[in-house]
């Protein structure tokens, strides 16, 4: 076995598995790793951004765009703690990272040292970790390395993908040991499940005998890379799609059957689909409180009497919220390839024309409603039309990712996703400052596409240093900022539950409405800034943006108050909910 230092040992492990980057910050616990990693530049290449946070959501979302990760790097307290925001966010949304921190040499640990968190238990970070991450291995000597850094890289990447914490005493950096190399065990540990012949054929049964199916996708479909198998089960049964915001562009979203975004700010085809259906099929989606209404009947769902078959790898998915006809703890893949198999062995097909026309008619409806403002001059500019400019002018490979606040709920509604993997979305926890950051990660996964973050200006005021990082490391990547000069998606909700009444949502000096000047900002930092007042204004300076092939920044000046159709409901218990805007409520009799 060679002997050789832990940090060493570190790097060549990362290198052998083939992890092409490390996103991290330097800081004295965590130079000793630094250090070996200087010799191996040309192998591992290391970005640091001004921020941990940064580094957790580009980790983040490289791996959505590539499906295999990288790792991360943070020092001793503060470092680590700035980590959990964007480890949390990765969680939720089932990305795997291999987060390493470091902590309080072992000699010194229970004395207090600079920056240990060691209050209740001795360098007890991994207490502070331990909700957001798949499991958190805490090595205590030298020789525990290749078994950690094996057990974790296989476990963030099988079965359900995660984040994975490594939380690395300063002296196993710098002490030696006969160090084995441990293979991390990713292509030898298969995820891809199936389920039974029964149950197989239970789900068969129930698709033919519907009169009304619907399939709904989520975070669970792109993640098995199930796009063709899904294609080819919606066009042999004319089964139409909803989806979540991380399921779209699994099926084409210029697919004929493809609805659409189902809840609160969901399209309408895709609500009243939800409402009437009378089988469901979901494939890796979750029923949370904005796609399901609320779980209120009659505005999104209405399970019971819809039955439901339910897919996902992750059984404690499987009947969360509604109770399930049939649950399948498997891979949405493997599981559609089944489908497909056994659809084939009884020649079945099948077309409910009638379910089709009502889908149609649907589809007819909300376009009349919608797309007259797709095309409005004005200054500010309409929502509709920066969604409807984007999509015409960027290629369909082009990476988009919407941050949080008031401009996610226009994408989710109106936002075309051609192909998968091509629309990321902090849909679970949320993180202001995911798109930010993360069109960084995007960029280094995909560097010949295009990758832009739309993000509000409040989101993009969190996280402003990452123009620092592009200009450092000539990421070419573009910030769409949402400007409408306030936390306006709170704002809305304000004014809503509280008959007009807000405070701390909008940004003010001297009585006016105030924002930084962005685009001044961004070349302060060397990035190319333009300021788009007119709607007019904004196709070409998105093309320039795309053509420059540097860092680029365009600050959008936004109409705040043109709000988008809500076509469900979504309540925070006790207040109110609303009726929809367009459509309303529907339960069987």
């Amino acid at each position: 076995m060679p002997f050789m230092k832990g940090s060493e040992y570190i790097v060549d492990f990362l290198i052998r598995e083939k992890i092409p980057y490390m996103f991290g910050v330097c800081g004295h616990g965590n130079v000793g790793l630094l250090d070996a990693m200087f010799d191996r530049q040309n192998e591992i290449k290391l970005i640091s951004p001004r921020h941990e946070q940064a580094a957790g959501h580009m980790a983040d979302a490289y791996f959505r765009v590539a499906h295999k990760p990288v790792a991360t790097l943070a020092s001793i307290g503060p470092g680590s703690v700035n980590m959990l925001m964007s480890l949390a966010n990765a969680f939720i949304d089932s990305s795997a990272i291999l987060s390493i921190t470091a902590a309080t040499p072992t000699v010194q640990a229970n004395r207090a040292p600079f920056q240990e968190i060691g209050r209740h238990n001795q360098a007890d970070f991994a207490a502070s970790v331990q909700s957001y991450v798949k499991r958190c291995y805490q090595p205590q000597r030298v020789e525990n390395l290749p078994l950690a850094m094996r057990q974790a890289l296989t476990l963030a990447t099988t079965g359900r993908p995660g984040p994975v914490n490594l939380d690395i005493p300063f002296d196993l950096f710098q002490e030696s040991g006969e160090l084995d190399y441990e293979a991390a065990q990713l292509s030898e540990i298969s995820s891809r499940i199936g389920a039974s012949v029964e149950t197989v054929n239970a789900v068969v049964d129930l698709l033919l005998e519907a009169e009304r199916p619907l399939i709904y996708t989520g975070n669970g479909t792109t993640l098995s890379e199930a796009g063709p198998q899904l294609t080819a089960l919606v066009d042999l049964l004319g089964i139409p799609v909803v989806s979540l915001p991380n399921g779209m562009g699994a099926l084409d979203m210029r697919h004929e059957l493809s609805l659409g975004f189902v809840g609160r700010n969901g399209a309408y085809p895709a609500n009243e689909a939800a409402r009437h259906c009378d089988v469901l099929l979901n494939l890796g989606a979750r029923f949370d409180d904005r796609s399901a209404s609320s779980w209120i009947p009659g505005y999104s769902w209405n399970i019971p009497p819809t039955k439901l078959i339910q897919v996902d790898i992750d059984a404690i998915e499987i009947g969360r919220n509604y109770p399930v006809a049939v649950g399948v703890a498997a891979d949405v893949r493997t599981f559609l390839a089944q489908l497909l198999a056994e659809l084939d062995r009884r020649k079945a097909k099948g077309r409910r024309e009638g379910w089709l026309a009502q889908i149609s008619s649907w589809q007819e409806e909300w376009e009349r409603y919608v797309r007259p403002h797709f095309n409005v001059s004005s200054s500010p500019l309409r929502p509709e039309r920066i969604v409807h400019d984007m999509r015409q002018i960027l290629p369909d490979d082009a990476i988009v990712i919407p941050d949080v606040g008031a401009h996610h709920n226009w994408f989710m509604q109106f936002w075309e996703v051609r192909q998968p993997q091509t629309f990321l979305n902090a849909y679970g926890f949320g993180a202001m400052g995911f798109s930010v950051c993360g069109v960084l990660g995007a960029k280094l996964a995909a560097p010949d596409r295009t990758c832009i973050s739309v993000c509000g200006d409040g989101g993009f005021t969190m996280t402003p240093y990452v123009l620092a990082t592009a200009v450092e490391y000539n990421i070419p990547a573009i910030w769409v900022v949402w400007n409408n000069f306030g936390w306006t998606s709170i704002r809305d909700i304000q004014l809503g539950m509280f008959n007009g009444r807000e405070l701390g949502t909008l940004f003010y000096r001297d009585g006016e409405r105030y924002n930084p000047d962005f685009a001044l900002m961004a070349r302060s930092y060397g990035v190319e800034g333009i300021t788009v007042t007119h709607a007019d204004q904004f196709a070409d300076a998105l093309k320039h943006a795309i053509q420059l092939g540097k860092p680029c920044l365009l600050d959008v000046h936004v109409d705040a108050d043109i709000r988008p159709t809500s076509t469900g409901a979504w309540q925070l218990p006790p207040t109110p909910y609303r009726e929809p805007a367009y459509g309303k409520r529907f339960i069987p009799e």
